[in-house]
């Protein structure tokens, strides 16, 4: 009897045991599956609730419905037209439209986000033209203006000529033209900017520029964008000259 009861407890034990497993398993498996998949609860409570506002008519109105979101874009570009903000500028009506166009393609598209990230570029590529950061030139220029900026630093450096430029302001950024080709966007901005530029010779000595010197400068640059395309970034697709204080520096592509 004692060895039965003995074989009772251990069973009793084992089972005990082996539910414990189980239950140490099943929890492991639901807190598992919560992190990957969420839970209902979890997914309404972290979803933003949407902005409302009533309309005139005593309707709601969705401020964050893609359609709203398009005309509060379209407004902003009617705005910069009309009022030049900072150093940011439309050049005439033919531009406006030509913006107002790419928006109601792509909704998300800023005009003011446009032309800071586009004099964000401007100093980038000016900068690293004149250091031979070929890299960074790579991930912002088309493959046509690329080879011709990459030329440029060749012969450059076959020559034993160094460079340094440095923009210190960019006083103006005007958008002049923009079309449309299929999907793909193209928007034409001139720039005014001061720089600090010199170019030595392989013994050092100076052949163009004076490193106190801060000249200003004016470029045409193109960007282009397939706008359904999930690469977010406009490349520069054309350089060209403008005339009287054209910036000598960057090779033109027109």
């Amino acid at each position: 009897c004692m060895n039965k009861g003995l074989s009772d407890q251990e069973g009793s034990e084992k089972v005990t045991a082996e539910l414990i497993v189980y239950a140490i398993i099943a929890a492991g498996l639901i807190f598992w599956l919560r992190n990957i998949l969420g839970t209902g609860s979890e997914d309404k409570s972290d979803r933003p609730a949407p902005r409302l506002e009533l309309s005139e008519d005593g309707k709601v109105i969705n401020l964050d419905a893609p359609d709203i979101q398009g005309q509060v874009k379209e407004q902003l570009v009617d705005e910069l037209m009309q009022n030049p903000k900072g150093n940011m500028s439309i050049a005439d009506t033919a531009a406006q439209n030509g913006l107002i166009e790419i928006v109601k393609i792509d909704r998300n598209f800023d005009v003011y986000v446009f032309l800071q990230a586009a004099q964000d570029a401007f100093v980038y590529i000016v900068e690293s033209f004149a250091d031979g950061d070929r890299e960074t030139l790579e991930d912002l220029l088309s493959k046509e203006v690329y080879s011709a900026f990459d030329g440029a630093i060749t012969a450059r450096e076959e020559a034993g000529e160094t460079m340094m430029t440095e923009i210190s302001a960019i006083k103006k950024s005007e958008v002049v033209e923009t079309r449309l080709e299929g999907k793909k966007a193209y928007i034409t901005v001139r720039f005014w900017a001061e720089e600090t530029t010199v170019t030595k010779d392989k013994d050092g000595e100076i052949l163009h520029g004076h490193p106190d010197a801060v000249t200003e400068m004016r470029d045409v640059w193109t960007f282009m964008r397939d706008l359904k395309s999930k690469d977010p970034r406009w490349l520069v697709v054309e350089t060209r000259e403008d005339g009287e204080g054209d910036n000598e520096i960057i090779p033109n592509t027109h």
